[in-house]
């Protein structure tokens, strides 16, 4: 469990089922990401429509497309410290 609090956005869009297993991933890992649809906005559909899910840790892009368990919990790891 992380000691820091990270702040984490989770850019996804309906019936996306990598979306689901990233924000269910994230929260197994202790994580509370503010989730937003792509499809609401115009300017995040144009830029992430292709490659969500999209998951951004405290404003820096992490993962595209799906999250990589191993490549999360180094990171959650190494800002723990």
């Amino acid at each position: 469990m992380p000691n820091h609090t990270f702040e984490v956005i989770l850019y996804t869009r309906q019936d996306c089922h990598l979306c689901g297993e990233a924000l269910g991933l994230l929260e197994r890992y202790g994580l509370t990401p503010e989730v937003i649809d792509v499809d609401r906005d115009v300017e995040l559909a144009r830029r992430y429509a292709c490659c969500v899910p999209v998951v951004v840790v405290d404003g820096r892009v992490r993962f595209r497309g799906q999250v990589n368990e191993v490549l999360l919990r180094r990171m959650l790891r190494a800002r723990s410290h």
